[in-house]
């Protein structure tokens, strides 16, 4: 247990940000997910619905530090991929 007032600080942000990651992360992995069972369906127009869903969530993912946007860049594309594949 830390003992200077500002280590006890950074141990209450550091909590609140594990727990805002791991819901942006959980988030944007059922997103992903999602996508990916639809596209196995074969659901074009469902999917295509689902895939702004995903791209959207990965863009606000980067922009609250959640991924790398290289990681984000990857993602999109072959989340895209896997659409153009089924339309």
């Amino acid at each position: 247990m830390p003992i200077i007032k500002s280590a006890k600080k950074r141990v209450k942000t550091a909590e609140k940000r594990t727990i805002r990651n791991r819901e942006w992360k959980d988030k944007l992995k059922n997103n992903i997910k999602d996508f990916e069972k639809t596209v196995e369906e074969g659901d074009s127009s469902t999917a295509g619905d689902k895939l702004q869903t995903a791209i959207k969530t990965i863009d606000k993912a980067v922009s609250k530090g959640i991924i790398h946007k290289n990681n984000a860049a990857r993602k999109k594309s072959r989340l895209t991929k896997m659409y153009n594949k089924i339309s």
